[in-house]
């Protein structure tokens, strides 16, 4: 008796739904024999239908008559499959409203979580990179791909993309404490903060010699210096060499890194306006940032951990599921909501997670989401490839990425030999740490909004921006062996 309840009440819900859907629809001119379900439809035949008629003028206002503006498939009219003189033609018209119906967001779906699909298993036969499938595949699909690009929807994509990187750090942040992260200050504060001034001096230095403006100087020098967290640590994860001495040192500059990208991102609409009120713009950062951390560190001591405990007592994975992507989402949003990175959220409150006693249940659980979300941040890094560009400017395209690759790593592997490393060492974080950060896009973006970078100069930036980070696996593997030959010659 419950079961034939329970059936009748998710009839009754579907019909209550399937009605009030329709009452938004827009009416149309056809005959239509809709469905009568009697009180005992589970065990008598329903008495026979009666056509309703649905009228222009919309008229006919019942219920029953309202599943009349129910699309149906790819928003075929009843009346124009019923009025079609053969059955070739009724499929042609189905198929035609079929693909009219999948176009935008729905046809943007499939092909996202279709790649997301099949790129891993290619890329396993072809003994090459995720990324650089992915990068391939954002190339191919994307805005300056096939036919124009078959993602109809660009900045909705990105957007998403971006969540991919907010749980990426998330999950980095799970593996280091604070005790971790204090124990690493030299490199996060010594060597990451050294790179950074270092860097973004020469290349403000190479702007101001090409005759850019110091607004474009800043920006440029602030963005190249940063490198890709994404990429990066992908890759050691995937290598296993996060815990390595190359490994953490690269971790460090890292952090620091995404800490610089606040100033960044502060400054540059800033500069627009011709730098006024810069001190106050830092010290309302610097108050946001010490709100976030205070933040975070009281729902860290108060909150995460009986919350964690109280839904782990429940035994139910969707509420344990559900109450991390709470925490992820809500952490990043209250930090970007400040004014300062989303990842600083994300990363903060993975690092303090990483002391709870559900840690391991709780990257176990996020891992699916990460890799499919980073897995389509790489996608999407792929759309800003204009291979058009690079093959009618190939000259100073490849310029610009060997200028920004060869100096950064440079930089780096000189730091690293001043910061204790051995030279295999400097020159395996140098190779690895050499191209240019997703944060790029968001400061170049931004500069070109305000008049400080023009559409040309942009677009060439982005261009060189997602080369660098295309050449990144690459560049790794030649560090590594240019690595490995050092050491095994010192051996000898």
């Amino acid at each position: 008796m419950k079961m034939k309840m329970k059936m009748r009440s998710i009839l009754l819900i579907a019909a209550a739904s399937a009605a009030t859907f329709a009452t938004g629809s827009d009416s149309r001119s056809h005959s239509y024999t809709p469905f009568y379900p009697r009180s005992s439809v589970l065990f008598a035949r329903p008495s026979p239908p009666t056509a309703i008629s649905c009228n222009d003028d919309g008229s006919n206002h019942s219920a029953a008559a309202s599943v009349c503006g129910i699309p149906r498939g790819g928003h075929i009219d009843g009346a124009t499959v019923t009025s079609t003189p053969s059955s070739s033609n009724m499929v042609a018209a189905l198929l035609s409203g079929l693909s009219s119906y999948m176009k935008g967001a729905k046809s943007d779906t499939i092909s996202l979580l279709a790649t997301t699909a099949v790129v891993a298993p290619i890329c396993k036969r072809l003994g090459i990179s995720n990324i650089l499938g992915f990068l391939a595949a954002g190339m191919a699909l994307g805005p300056n791909g096939i036919k124009g690009g078959l993602i109809a929807d660009v900045h909705r994509t990105e957007m998403l993309a971006d969540l991919g990187i907010v749980f990426f750090l998330f999950e980095m942040g799970l593996h280091i404490n604070f005790d971790t992260l204090m124990s690493m200050k030299k490199d996060v504060f010594g060597l990451g903060l050294a790179q950074v001034i270092l860097t973004a001096s020469t290349v403000a230095g190479i702007a101001k010699l090409c005759g850019l403006s110091s607004a474009a100087m800043v920006v440029l020098g602030g963005g190249l210096a940063l490198s890709s967290s994404a990429f990066v640590l992908q890759l050691l994860k995937d290598k296993q060499q996060l815990e390595t001495r190359h490994g953490k040192s690269s971790l460090g500059v890292l952090i620091l890194q995404d800490l610089a990208v606040v100033p960044l991102l502060v400054v540059t609409p800033l500069l627009a306006g011709g730098g006024g009120g810069l001190g106050k713009a830092f010290a309302s950062a610097g108050v946001a940032f010490t709100m976030a951390l205070s933040a975070l560190g009281v729902c860290g001591k108060f909150v995460f951990d009986p919350l964690f405990d109280w839904v782990v007592s429940a035994h139910n994975q969707e509420a344990f599921v559900g109450l991390i992507l709470a925490i992820v989402l809500g952490m990043s949003f209250f930090t970007e909501g400040l004014g300062l990175s989303n990842t600083l959220g994300s990363f903060v409150s993975g690092m303090i997670l990483a002391s709870s006693m559900h840690k391991e249940k709780i990257e176990a659980e996020i891992s699916p989401f990460r890799g499919v979300l980073v897995g389509l941040f790489f996608f999407s890094v792929g759309f800003e490839i204009d291979l058009g560009l690079v093959t009618s400017q190939f000259g100073l395209v490849a310029s610009i990425v060997l200028a920004i690759m060869a100096g950064k790593g440079a930089i780096i592997t000189a730091l690293c030999r001043v910061f204790g490393l051995t030279l295999a060492e400097s020159l395996r974080a140098g190779f690895l740490l050499s191209e240019v950060s997703e944060f790029a896009f968001v400061a170049f973006r931004m500069a070109r909004s305000h008049g400080i970078l023009d559409e040309a100069s942009t677009k060439l930036m982005l261009t060189a921006v997602s080369l660098t980070m295309a050449l990144t696996p690459l560049a790794e593997e030649l560090g590594a062996r240019i690595a490995t030959s050092l050491e095994k010659d010192k051996s000898d």
